[in-house]
């Protein structure tokens, strides 16, 4: 049989061999094209937004080059290299529909790429004023930043802009500011400079002029230093615009006119409107009628030849498609031909197959003899795997016994927490109302006495309220109900609940989740989580203490954190941290006691919503428990 198969694998391949000639292969991409189009890319990506036209050209040849080697990243990046050049033109419908033709290209393995795609697309749709589909793309931006500063920094930089139109300024200020710590943590002073401005235009939309001016102030100071005449002309601009809302006309016009020649040097004919604006406005309040009227005369020729030279950036721009449109219909004939004739190549191959039909016939016979065989020989194989299945199922047997007996010593271990821990606290408390109700006891001295046991009633609150929870596990069965669930509202939420506990003890509680990253998972669970793990937090900090709630995205998923900076645990104890026969508790460091209950059942929660619970510690400097758990579709 076998050697019936290689004969006809032989015939085959020696038939194909003859009927294929050299030129109806295609030419394979080679490593060298691959970087000369990488090159062409990269260069194209770092001169669009001095040279636009320069670039568009380098970035079609690399997409021509990139279509004719079925090179995907190639034309991903091509693509994504026309849609900067004509949003740095204004063109931005043209930049959207580049720019979404690159995301069909580009690799899930290339997340800087795919991270600055969104970016341009929020940018893009910001412009058109579509602020919604803006902050979704620059959400997802950010989910594919990862590590990388500066790429990070730069949507941080576009969502404020988003945020501040949208009148959100808490949340522009927050990612302008933190733009600004990054870059400068880069060192990237141009950077730094558009960021005082955008600061700045921040706080006149809110109309606080004194922080406006102090951040406008250091942004033309930079500029002057950079000789960023953009960023100079758009600062002397606003100052206008804050001189007028101050009544300060004359001052107001004196920084509109330098603007104006600062802004007609470089060419930057919207900042030229945006201070003509500001001056009719001056000469309007000042009731100087003639002289608003002979600017307003001078803006409408700037928009005049704003609009005569898109006419001619439009046409020259339907030149560009339809050329680019040819040259790719011409390449995508080439392959129509390279279809038709490997067409004719399996039509030969047909006629091969009918010559060795008898041969197939052969074969056919063999292999059902062969099928005999092997049926003769499963049946015997059934017999062996149910042999196996019995002394399996024996196995399982003497495990379920052990594992009975050690449910049994968790149950005896479960009492004696019960009689320890439940047993004292509600003891101490009895006494101290049968001394208070024999006049033995002042008001006073009770509530001295009710501050010294608050913490252990906590824990024994605490120690109930997991007992409850495991044992609702165990009669109930393993259910979730999963939700989408905001980390920092939870975050919120258990800073109250340990209000009094963390001011006990002086300690700082810092909620550094990020605000909006929704995870799918059942609530209440989470909350018994983290109710556990900040209680074990706060037992273990010493006075004057913090501790830190915080969330990173990784992958599809929200890594959760609670950090504290207390007495810590040795290799040896992490070790037995998660086990049932193994788990420990120590006393705080004010006395707090508890029965290590807890963090088996944080471990048993997180994994029951798809997560696993980890810890990280070093003795005597603090300890870290951190979990995963999925983010929702709109996030991941």
């Amino acid at each position: 049989m076998r050697f019936s198969l290689i004969i006809l694998i032989l015939l085959f391949r020696t038939s194909y061999a003859q009927t294929v000639t050299p030129k109806t292969v295609p030419p394979k991409s080679s490593a060298v094209v691959r970087a000369k189009i990488d090159r062409l890319n990269e260069k194209a990506g770092s001169i669009y937004l001095s040279s636009p036209d320069s670039a568009l050209k380098i970035a079609e040849t690399a997409l021509l080059l990139a279509e004719k080697n079925n090179y995907a990243l190639g034309k991903g990046r091509s693509f994504l290299n026309i849609g900067h050049v004509y949003w740095s033109q204004s063109y931005y419908p043209v930049s959207l529909f580049y720019l979404n033709s690159a995301l069909t290209y580009l690799p899930k393995s290339k997340p800087l790429d795919l991270a600055d795609c969104y970016r341009a697309i929020g940018r893009s749709y910001a412009d058109l004023k579509n602020y919604k589909l803006a902050l979704a793309n620059l959400h997802t931006a950010l989910h594919f930043v990862g590590s990388d500063i500066v790429t990070r920094a730069e949507v941080y930089s576009e969502r404020s802009y988003v945020y501040c139109v949208l009148k959100n300024y808490n949340l522009a200020v927050a990612d302008a500011t933190e733009a600004l710590r990054l870059n400068r943590f880069m060192g990237y002073k141009r950077n730094i400079a558009i960021l005082y401005g955008r600061l700045g235009a921040i706080y006149a939309s809110k109309k606080n002029y004194t922080a406006a001016l102090a951040y406008d102030d250091t942004a033309y100071k930079m500029s002057l230093a950079m000789n960023n005449k953009r960023l100079g002309a758009k600062t002397l601009a606003e100052y206008a615009v804050i001189n007028n809302r101050f009544g300060k006309f004359d001052h107001a016009i004196d920084y509109a006119q330098r603007a104006i020649a600062l802004a007609g040097s470089a060419g930057f004919a919207d900042i030229r409107s945006e201070a003509y604006r500001a001056l009719i406005n001056s000469f309007e309040q000042k009731k100087d009628l003639k002289r608003a009227l002979a600017y307003q005369r001078k803006y409408n020729t700037i928009q005049d030849s704003l609009i005569t030279a898109g006419k001619l950036k439009s046409t020259q721009l339907i030149q560009n498609y339809f050329s680019l449109n040819s040259r790719l219909n011409d390449i995508s004939l080439m392959e129509v031909k390279d279809r038709d004739n490997k067409a004719k190549i399996k039509s030969q191959q047909s006629l091969i197959l009918i010559l060795v039909v008898s041969l197939i016939a052969l074969v056919i016979i063999l292999s059902a003899t062969f099928y005999l065989y092997k049926h003769k020989q499963t049946l015997s194989n059934k017999l062996q795997l149910q042999h196996k299945a019995l002394l399996d199922q024996k196995q399982l047997i003497e495990a379920q016994a052990v594992n009975l007996q050690k449910v049994n010593d968790l149950k005896d271990r479960l009492l004696t927490v019960i009689g320890h821990d439940l047993t004292t606290p509600i003891a101490n408390l009895s006494n101290i109302t049968e001394l208070f109700g024999t006049n033995q006891l002042s008001a006073s001295e009770v509530r001295a006495l009710m501050k010294d046991i608050n913490s252990i009633v906590k824990g024994a609150e605490l120690t109930l309220s997991n007992l409850l929870a495991w044992a609702g596990n165990q009669i109930k069965g393993r259910s979730i109900n999963s939700s989408n669930v905001d980390i920092f509202l939870l975050g919120v939420e258990m800073e109250q609940t340990f209000t009094h506990a963390l001011q006990m003890k002086n300690i700082e509680f810092i909620n550094r989740a990020f605000p909006g990253q929704a995870v799918l998972a059942d609530e209440n669970h989470i909350k018994v989580v983290l109710r556990n793990l900040i209680s074990n937090a706060i037992k273990f900090t010493s006075e004057n203490g913090c501790i830190t709630l915080a969330t990173v995205v990784e992958n599809n998923g929200l890594i959760i954190s609670v950090k504290d900076k207390g007495k810590g645990m040795t290799p040896e104890e992490i070790q037995k941290l998660f086990y049932i026969n193994t788990h420990f508790s120590h006393s705080g460091t004010s006395g707090e006691t508890g029965a290590g209950i807890g963090l088996l059942l944080c471990k048993e929660l997180v994994e029951l919503n798809g997560g696993k619970l980890s810890v990280k510690s070093t003795a005597g400097k603090g300890t870290t428990f951190y979990f995963n758990l999925p983010l929702i579709k709109a996030y991941a």
